[in-house]
């Protein structure tokens, strides 16, 4: 029962403060789409963030029984983390011993990214939770092989590739420690035989294991290939934002990825040390952790992919290393480091529950914006939003606090549904579509002491020549501002 309390310490962290911070962007992507019904959640993914349909597919079972409050978002996630750090402990005890598992996990619930990534309607805890068990199931199909548990790795497997594509490059992790044990045998590649088995001995059993893993493979393949195929033709659209690697991209990782240079800083410090002390135990976790990175960096130096957070599945793999090198004093001491690793990741855990935008000196007050709204206007009142194809999504943020009680959209013509896309589409003339309306809610990215001078084109035209400015409410990351005709 190793693996219980770190599960219900990270619960417990994960738990604390789920709900304060309000949704940013990334959230509200996955409100909007898992809002809609499913054909049109088939047609959104047709559009952009094919590779994140199934997880919006999940989350819209998950809202339509416990809501769309930020809590109810995120509880999946919370309860994904509880898993990983659980799983960690028992794949802990399983490699390392069940010190090294129980102290690995602890360390995974205090760290400020599993609170990050527990906190955040997004795939990565669930993904960080597959991965996981997808290794554990591994080490137990190659140490006491049988059809059952090859079936529930492949189950798995696809489930992670499913969630999070960036994450089958554990496969890489996996596809090494198989040819070793296919080559050497267990004991070569860090896994030591069950007291009553001696592993596979002959060539033929040996081989036996790479024909079955890679058959295990399968179901991953036929059920993520359509989604790669879709996905890659999104990607100049989805991550039009992210620019190629650099090599100072890969010194910031481990800061990034832990969400505190620090406590990121003391990660690979100890899971240095875990990686000498343990020697070729230290295979699937230290493969685990560097190919999925190094990975991604090469295809992030030719395409633009380096993104940090999709790295978080790696951090349990750190943790095991990092754990076998507390491992290695009593356990008092192990304990200190672990509490002092949390201490030491105090200020970001605050900071993270105040809000989710990175950098967290940028956030966006969705929630401040339509407050104002909601106490100031008057029926017939409109909004309107420049940008409209940002990806801060004030729109999105609006309906999302506002619901039914917000003004009307007065410029849309098709709205996110209609467009199976995360934008709306607006009318080419607005001052026709403007007609009529005596107030306007101009909503515009960023602190704007003028905010009519920041709406470009005909937009901005037929605001500027039918409205002036009655009152303006900077907010964090947002401007909004009431106009009258």
């Amino acid at each position: 029962m190793v693996w219980a309390i770190p599960g219900l310490l990270t619960l417990v962290v994960t738990g604390a403060g789920i709900g304060h911070a309000q949704p940013w962007r990334d959230e509200l992507a996955t409100w909007s789409a898992a809002s809609r019904p499913v054909p049109d959640l088939a047609r959104l993914a047709g559009t952009i963030d094919a590779a994140t349909g199934p997880y919006y597919l999940l989350m819209h079972g998950w809202t339509a029984l416990a809501g769309t409050s930020p809590t109810a978002l995120r509880l999946p996630s919370a309860l994904a983390m509880a898993g990983a750090a659980a799983l960690t402990a028992r794949l802990g005890a399983r490699l390392l011993g069940a010190r090294a598992g129980l102290l690995a996990g602890l360390l995974l619930a205090v760290l400020p990214a599993t609170s990050r990534y527990g906190q955040e309607a997004r795939p990565y805890a669930p993904a960080t939770l597959l991965a996981v068990l997808a290794t554990l199931l591994l080490v137990d199909a190659l140490r006491r092989p049988t059809w059952r548990r090859w079936a529930g790795y492949a189950l798995a497997v696809a489930a992670l590739g499913l969630l999070h594509l960036i994450a089958f490059t554990l496969l890489a992790a996996h596809a090494l420690v198989v040819l070793v044990v296919a080559g050497r045998g267990l004991s070569a590649a860090g896994l030591d035989p069950p007291p009553d088995r001696t592993g596979p001995a002959t060539p033929a059993a040996r081989a036996g294991v790479l024909w079955r893993w890679l058959v295990a493979l399968l179901p991953a393949a036929v059920l993520v290939a359509p989604l790669v195929l879709v996905a890659r033709g999104q990607r100049g659209r989805q991550l039009d934002w992210v620019r190629l690697v650099r090599v100072d991209d890969l010194a910031a990782l481990p800061g990034a990825v832990a969400q505190s240079g620090v406590v990121g800083g003391v990660l690979v410090g100890l899971a240095a040390l875990g990686a000498a002390r343990l020697g070729r135990r230290a295979l699937l976790p230290g493969a685990a952790v560097l190919l999925p990175v190094l990975l991604l960096f090469a295809a992030g130096t030719a395409v633009p992919l380096w993104v940090t957070r999709y790295l978080i599945f790696t951090v349990p793999f750190a943790g095991l290393l990092a754990g076998a090198a507390l491992a290695g004093v009593r356990l008092a001491p192990a304990l200190a480091v672990v509490t002092l690793a949390g201490l030491l990741g105090l200020p970001d855990q605050a900071a993270l529950r105040r809000t989710h935008e990175w950098p967290r000196t940028a956030p966006v007050d969705y929630a401040g914006v339509a407050r104002i709204v909601a106490d100031h206007q008057q029926p017939g009142d409109a909004i309107v939003y420049s940008p409209r194809n940002s990806w801060l999504f004030p729109d999105l943020g609006l309906a999302y606090h506002l619901g039914a009680r917000r003004p009307r959209d007065v410029l849309v013509v098709r709205d996110q549904r209609q467009r199976a896309d995360l934008w709306a589409a607006e009318c080419d003339r607005p001052a026709e579509c403007l007609a009529g309306v005596d107030r306007v809610w101009l909503v515009v990215t960023g602190r704007r002491a003028d905010p009519l001078a920041a709406v470009p084109g005909a937009k901005g035209d037929a605001l500027r020549d039918a409205f002036t400015v009655r009152q303006v409410w900077p907010r964090p990351g947002l401007t909004v501002a009431l106009l009258t005709r």
